[in-house]
This record gives structure tokens, C-alpha cells and sequence, in this order.
């Protein structure tokens, strides 16, 4: 959220444009609301207000209201924005108090500003977002945990921030010319996974990808990572996805495969210091095991 914006006032009156569809008549138009604001207002107050004061039969989807669920994602003045995370200082202004909302791009519509993640979802399956191990027995059936390096989790945790909300899918142009393209969240994801090192199912995803309709498709028209409230940069993850899939292709990609570490040792295992590992001076290591530490609070706490 634009923290700069939050604290500037709205205009005292803002008037809403709303694209609504109505899926018994098909019919599709545009209706104006006229609402009063205040500072700190965001887009989805403002719909909310709509809903709940002046027009009870607008449709639309949120939860949260904290930009993590990715629920509430629309159109802005042609931008695909979060509702709960954009103010209404980011998209109205004194000299022009007039704000259009629709629902997102390439995806069907169902009523209003409420659409059908059917197919989004089904491409994010079809890439096998999940740990795929060679030892399945193991896998279901664990014997310790997978070992990770903080460098390693580096090359996923960016990824894992995706909160589903398909803004990145609305505003590719790719997927708007090609229905079948897998699109930036689905390629996205298939990269967090052959960056996973607990994982092994890359050759797998490999051949997904490599496909008419994967990640070669893309034109890096980048406006996927210009719109993501998180920041993932799916943009730069396909280029990187092309990068290994092409060294894939050569036979030169080769990364390491997490070993499976036994489990943490029971509660009351004495676990022996390090070679390296130095007493502070003063300290006595069997005192502290034999006696309690007890802070003592004061009197009057």
C-alpha cells in the first residue's frame, strides 16, 4: 500500500464508473455512482460503500481486506489493481474525481466485477505445484526432514509470496491473444518449484514449459511484474525458466537434491556443543544444567 497516498485526502465527492454484466440478459453497461470520501479510503471501501448505501446488487469478490487472500483484484482506469490495496488518492484526483472499475481482463466473467478463475487454475495444476520426490514410499512416509541452505530458500521465497489474484494473468497481453498460453503465474510457479531443491519432478515441468504455448510464448512484455501487489516479478522468473530449460535441452543443467537429515532430537536429549563453541568467560555449563535460571521481577512489578 502507497503510505504517501493513504495520508493525502480524496476529493470530497468521488464519482464511480462500474462496468456491470448481467449473465441472464448478457447484457453488459456502464453505471455511475456518486459517493462521499475520506482520507484513507481505498477502492474496495469505496465498492463496499456502493454496496451496502446505494446499490445492494453489485457483485464482487474480497475477504481479507489486507491484500494477502488476492480476492478482491479489478480493473482501476485500465490498470488491474487490488481494491483493498489501492487509495483512492492513487486513481482520483481534484481535477479529474471520476474512477472506472471493471472486472479483470481475459478472464470470463460471471456477474459484475466477479470472474470465473476456472482456467487460471487449472494451468496452475497443470504445471504440478508440489514437491515431486524419486522415493515416493519415503515421501509419504518420512523418516527425518530435507535439508535446505538460507542461499537455497533464497531462490523460492520470492515465489512463495504469490497470493493467486490473477492481476499478472489480466494484464498479459500474451494470454490475451493466446487462450491457451500457460500465463506468467502458472511459468511463475513452475520456476519455484525447479529452484526447490527438495525437489526433483524438474525434468518433468521441463516438458511442460517446453511447449508452443509455454514459456517461449512470451513477448517480456513485463507487464506482469508491473502489476503484481507482491512484487514476484513473474517477468523475470519465465526469462529465468528459459535460461535452465535451455540448458536443460543441452544437457548442462545439473543442481544439487536436498539429503534427508534424521529428525531433531527428543525433548530432554542433551545435545553436545560444537568443537568450536566457547563458554562466555564466567559461565559454568553444569551449574546451569543442574539449576533452574529464575529471573527475579521487583517488588512492585
Amino acid at each position: 500500500m502507497d503510505m504517501e497516498a493513504a495520508r493525502r485526502s480524496p476529493p470530497k465527492q468521488v464519482t464511480v464508473r462500474i462496468r456491470r454484466y448481467d449473465p441472464e440478459t448478457k447484457k453488459t453497461w456502464w453505471q455511475e455512482y456518486k459517493i462521499e470520501a475520506h482520507r484513507g479510503m481505498t477502492v474496495l471501501d469505496a465498492l463496499l460503500k456502493i454496496k451496502e448505501d446505494v446499490d445492494h446488487t453489485i457483485v464482487m469478490r474480497y475477504s481479507c481486506r489486507q491484500g494477502i487472500c488476492g480476492s478482491c483484484g479489478v480493473v482501476v482506469n485500465g490498470t488491474p489493481r487490488l481494491a483493498c490495496q489501492t487509495q483512492l488518492t492513487e486513481v482520483v484526483s481534484d481535477a479529474n474525481p471520476v474512477m472506472t472499475i471493471e472486472p479483470l481482463y481475459n478472464f470470463p466473467v460471471i456477474r459484475d466485477l466477479m470472474t470465473d478463475f476456472t482456467d487460471f487454475f487449472n494451468k496452475h495444476r497443470s504445471v504440478k505445484p508440489y514437491l515431486i520426490r524419486n522415493d515416493k514410499e519415503e515421501q509419504e512416509n518420512p523418516k527425518g526432514q530435507y535439508d535446505m541452505y538460507p542461499d537455497e530458500y533464497l531462490q523460492i521465497y520470492q515465489y512463495t509470496n504469490c497470493v493467486y489474484c490473477g492481476l499478472c494473468y489480466a494484464a498479459c497481453p500474451v494470454v490475451a491473444a493466446d487462450p491457451e498460453f500457460l500465463g506468467p503465474q502458472a511459468l511463475m510457479y513452475a520456476l519455484r518449484f525447479v529452484n526447490d531443491v527438495r525437489d526433483e519432478g524438474w525434468k518433468e515441468r521441463f516438458l511442460i514449459v517446453d511447449t508452443e504455448h509455454g514459456c517461449h510464448r512470451c513477448h517480456f512484455a513485463a507487464s506482469c511484474s508491473a502489476v503484481c501487489p507482491k512484487a514476484v516479478d513473474p517477468a523475470g522468473a519465465i526469462q529465468s525458466l528459459r535460461s535452465k530449460l535451455f540448458r536443460f535441452r543441452l544437457g548442462l543443467y545439473k543442481r544439487r537434491v536436498s539429503k534427508i537429515i534424521g529428525p531433531p532430537p527428543e525433548k530432554g536429549e542433551k545435545v553436545p556443543l560444537p568443537p568450536e563453541a566457547t563458554l562466555l568467560p564466567g559461565v559454568d555449563l553444569k551449574k546451569l544444567e543442574e539449576e533452574p535460571v529464575v529471573i527475579k521481577l521487583p517488588e512492585d512489578y
